[in-house]
């Protein structure tokens, strides 16, 4: 990978958030990280941790810096990178002893000319999505779940199918959705390769524009325009 400049923490399950992964970056990369999780990472010696709660966001400059938490989300405004904290419906667990101790959710990324990009983390379906799309309209790309679905009686509440996800990408008016969180562990019961078939057909179904799925092979990259 190039320089990273900035990394965005949804939660604290293992598969989400990976010590031996982080210690390969510099100390001082600027993480932004759900309340309750800044310790974890100043005790791992970085040095810039921005630690955010449900709506709140900071801006992080060309120097490297974020500036100060707020709750004026929503407005696409010029200067730095802004991210904003929002729900998701989801949990949080490392230990035995640290149950939903720290907080869990998505993330509203908008660079100074505007563009818009919202990465989901892990949640399941709900109002959520309408209120965060009414909040950050104009959202250009929407990273949403797909996999790690099945039973639905047991993980409907935490993650949802890849039809919930194009009906997700809908609510919130994205233009552009990419599927992410599935083809990396067997978490759950499906196929692994079934989440992408069926969020292609989901698509098709809702007639939305094939060429805006962006359901990337593995190592694949594409750019925002």
């Amino acid at each position: 990978l190039p320089p990273v400049d900035a990394v965005v923490i949804s939660h604290n399950h293992y598969d989400h958030l990976d010590a031996p992964t982080l210690r390969r970056l510099p100390p001082d990369t600027p993480v932004f990280v759900p309340a309750g999780l800044g310790n974890w990472f100043r005790r791992r010696r970085f040095t810039r941790v921005t630690e955010l709660d449900w709506w709140e966001g900071a801006e992080l400059h060309p120097r490297g810096g974020a500036e100060g938490a707020s709750v004026q989300g929503g407005g696409r405004r010029r200067g730095g990178v802004r991210f904003d904290f929002v729900p998701a419906h989801h949990w949080s667990k490392r230990t035995l002893t640290d149950t939903c101790r720290s907080l869990w959710g998505g993330w509203v990324l908008t660079d100074p000319d505007g563009q818009r990009v919202y990465f989901a983390g892990d949640t399941g379906y709900g109002h959520w999505f309408s209120r965060i799309g009414r909040r950050y309209p104009g959202i250009d790309l929407a990273l949403l779940p797909i996999g790690a679905y099945d039973p639905r009686w047991w993980l409907s509440d935490v993650h949802c199918d890849p039809e919930e996800a194009v009906q997700a990408a809908q609510d919130l008016g994205a233009r552009r959705m990419a599927p992410m969180h599935w083809g990396t562990f067997v978490l759950s019961a499906e196929p692994v390769l079934e989440p992408l078939i069926r969020v292609r057909a989901a698509w098709d179904k809702a007639g939305l524009p094939r060429e805006d799925l962006w359901d990337l092979p593995v190592g694949a990259s594409r750019i925002l325009e």
